[in-house]
């Protein structure tokens, strides 16, 4: 997923055992694709994030929630009797910086790789990853681009632990089926693909569950035409509005503006709505706002093993303000039940023939499922989040019934 003009809502700050040492005692092999590890060293995961720019809201959380995953694994032992240790750099979503990141990781020793939350601004990073014959992955990347749809064969080594939009589309169609709504307007942010993708998903298993699209209107973030997309909407009085779009300024300008004239038609969206600070202030007007997303961070998760990342963020000055935090956490599962199979070989192939395989592997954010085409999450559970009179919480969960083809 990319984020447009999103505010820098968390710092990220991971504490890194020294790297210098670790990537002396890697075998030199790792670079060219061979995985071994000298006994009793470290597996290093080299992070080419965004800690400063646009994408830090999205990286920073998910990177410090797979901190906390790994030091859990660590204090177990490791896996395969090496312990996991991350080296960051800051890419500052500069195409040449995040080129460099990468490859600087790389030639230190990193025996995988590990990218930003977007797949046009992780790109330079993935081609050295997949080039250096390593694991590739992303915690949070939303499209099924981070894979062979986009990197062909190399892909095969690039995975993300991100929803698939077609995925996300589909839980929301289901979502609106089950709260009885049986029309909807849908809205759509062009800016990105994964917004354009979701809605795109929304509108065909929406139709394919009986339900009736009233209206298609779109806008691109910025281009001043938000006011006549509410008046377009506002004219048709669906059911429900389905909204795929960022947290821009454009936003609570839509929410506000489709409420401000009576409309109660519920709001209904995917993990890019999630967050309450980008609400508007005033409570009724956000109001009947529903959306699909990775976890709870009001408190109120159903899992007690989320809820206690959560609190431990937060004791560590890290909040989570969305729900795709957990994404991190459920990438370093994935990696360790990955090694486990290969008995901590890190060759990238091995590593990714064996994920490629998950079928409802079980991991913090719930079970995963990869394809050999698909190499985006599909078939997790989604927590649904209500706002009512300002106030997000749980709901309920739901699982998207099937992948929508937007072929």
């Amino acid at each position: 997923m990319r984020a447009v003009r999103l505010p820098v809502v968390c710092s990220l700050v991971v504490a890194v055992a020294a790297f210098g040492a670790a990537g002396r005692g890697a075998s030199n092999k790792s670079s060219s694709g061979t995985g071994t590890v000298a006994a009793g060293k470290p597996i290093v995961i080299g992070a080419a994030i965004d800690q400063t720019a646009l994408m830090s809201s999205f990286d920073g959380p998910a990177l410090a929630a797979a901190q906390l995953e790994v030091n859990k694994v660590n204090a177990a032992g490791g896996v395969a009797g090496h312990k996991l240790q991350f080296q960051v750099q800051n890419t500052q979503l500069k195409p040449d910086r995040t080129k460099a990141a990468a490859s600087d990781l790389v030639s230190k020793g990193a025996q995988m790789l590990w990218v930003t939350c977007d797949v046009d601004f992780a790109t330079p990073a993935i081609q050295v990853g997949l080039n250096a014959k390593l694991l590739t992955v992303s915690p949070c990347i939303g499209t099924d681009q981070m894979g062979p749809q986009r990197f062909g064969s190399a892909g095969k080594l690039a995975f993300t632990y991100g929803n698939v939009a077609q995925d996300e589309g589909s839980a929301v169609a289901q979502l609106a089926i089950n709260k009885g709504w049986k029309t909807a307007s849908v809205v759509t942010d062009k800016q990105i693909v994964y917004s354009v993708n979701v809605c795109k998903s929304f509108t065909k298993k929406f139709t394919e569950l009986g339900g009736k699209v009233l209206d298609q209107e779109s806008w691109t973030q910025g281009d001043h035409t938000i006011g006549n997309v509410v008046s377009k909407v506002n004219a048709k009085k669906a059911d429900t509005i389905a909204l795929c779009t960022t947290t821009s300024p454009d936003l609570p300008t839509f929410v506000s503006g489709v409420r401000g004239v009576g409309n109660k038609a519920s709001i209904i969206g995917a993990w890019e709505l999630d967050g309450a600070y980008w609400l508007p202030k005033d409570p009724k007007v956000s109001d009947n706002i529903w959306l699909t997303t990775y976890a709870s961070v009001y408190g109120d998760d159903p899992s007690k093993d989320v809820q206690g990342l959560i609190d431990q963020l937060k004791s560590g000055g890290k909040a989570p303000v969305t729900g795709g935090f957990v994404t991190g956490a459920a990438a370093i599962d994935g990696i360790v039940a990955a090694l486990k199979q290969t008995n901590g070989d890190t060759d990238g192939a091995k590593l990714a023939a064996a994920m490629e395989k998950f079928q409802n592997l079980p991991t913090i954010s719930g079970n995963v499922s990869f394809s050999p085409t698909l190499h985006s999450v599909f078939g997790r559970e989604y927590r649904i989040i209500h706002i009512e009179n300002g106030k997000p919480k749980y709901d309920s969960s739901l699982k998207a019934p099937g992948l929508a083809d937007i072929t």
